[in-house]
């Protein structure tokens, strides 16, 4: 366990912002090709604007069974610059300081790395392993989606990124749209001539007060998150801009949403002779692996060769493996001890990083 713990303090210390995973991943592919593992890096940071690209990994199994992919990314969300872990006496993990601690996803990262490392050392026979480190997933998944899936021939794969307790899995994640539409008026003086303008604030609002927000229907979810418009208090607003986003686990569900909401903007400003821009971007879609698949059911007999308890469910968190299954990857997203992920209070613990390594290693020995 204290070898676990030097590699969670070694990378949690690597600062490794979006876009910005140089120095991270130079640090991990020194530590795979440590162990043997063949590496390769694409060129996703200068499609991205970035400074590095996704990682590939090749582990080689003396059985002859179809390789398994494991995943993890890279890297982190802000407040992540000048991290430093430190662990109690019960063997939580927490940020030393006022930063987040980067469990997500160094958890997952540690808990390959380590995987790997026991099975060179145990020389246990185990299929081939294909890994994959991405790059700014914390973006909408945006290194995965440029991933150069040629260099992969696995079938099936395990994400480790998921929050929860060693055991828990997700099967299933939406589909994610964001947008953004811009409403266009005609400035006037609101003292002076406010009926000579079209104030698009008032088509915006409007609109808006139309949509059902929250969760509309179960396992939708719609929300409007910045309105900005306007120059002055004296000005009738010329130019109104509304972003939000729509989710759920059902694809066409989102679409239909989306044709909602364009149609009630478009009918509310057709009213008022005002304008729109209608910006709808689908940065994630939704997948789902059948619970009676190989990938799920492999899963849930290593839980039980490690007497923990295997839960199956989907979630509305998007992960790589949403791209992963649009090339053919049947997957899972698999609990690696992170918590409270994306706030100064995420916190890991050595337990369940012992514990993720072992469900690993089943996981990759199950061979019938």
């Amino acid at each position: 366990m204290n070898r676990i713990w030097n590699t969670f303090k070694t990378l949690t210390t690597i600062d490794s912002l979006s876009l910005q995973e140089r120095t991270f991943c130079d640090t991990l592919t020194k530590e795979l090709q440590n162990l043997g593992v063949e590496t390769f890096e694409d060129s996703a940071g200068k499609q991205l604007g970035g400074n590095t690209g996704n990682l590939y990994g090749f582990y080689p199994g003396a059985l002859k069974k179809p390789p398994l992919l494991l995943s993890a990314h890279m890297d982190t969300v802000t407040p992540g610059i000048g991290k430093q872990a430190v662990v109690d006496e019960k063997g939580v993990i927490t940020s030393a300081g006022k930063t987040i601690l980067g469990a997500d996803d160094v958890s997952g990262i540690v808990v390959i790395l380590e995987t790997l490392k026991r099975l060179k050392e145990s020389g246990q026979m185990h299929r081939p392993i294909e890994l994959l480190f991405t790059v700014a997933e914390e973006v909408y998944c945006l290194g995965s989606a440029i991933a150069d899936y040629n260099k992969i021939t696995a079938k099936e794969s395990y994400t480790l990124d998921l929050s929860g307790c060693i055991g828990d899995a997700a099967n299933a994640a939406p589909t994610v749209l964001n947008f953004i539409i811009t409403v266009k008026g005609k400035a006037a003086h609101a003292g002076f001539a406010p009926h000579k303008g079209i104030h698009a604030i008032k088509i915006a609002t409007d609109a808006i007060a139309q949509i059902e927000l929250g969760e509309p229907t179960p396992g939708l979810t719609v929300n409007i998150g910045t309105i900005h418009g306007g120059l002055a208090g004296n000005i009738v607003p010329e130019q109104c801009s509304v972003t939000g986003e729509i989710r759920s686990l059902n694809h066409q569900a989102v679409l239909e949403q989306w044709e909602l909401i364009q149609t009630i903007f478009d009918t509310t400003a057709k009213k008022r002779n005002g304008h729109l821009d209608i910006q709808g971007d689908i940065k994630v879609t939704a997948y789902e692996t059948p619970k009676n698949s190989a990938v799920v059911e492999r899963f849930v007999r290593a839980c039980q060769k490690i007497d923990i308890t295997a839960n199956i469910k989907s979630t509305l968190g998007a992960s790589d493996q949403n791209n992963f299954a649009l090339h053919g990857i049947a997957g899972i997203v698999v609990s690696c001890s992170m918590h409270q992920v994306h706030s100064t209070d995420e916190f890991a613990r050595l337990d369940e990083l012992e514990q993720g390594v072992a469900l690993l290693t089943e996981i990759i020995l199950d061979c019938p």
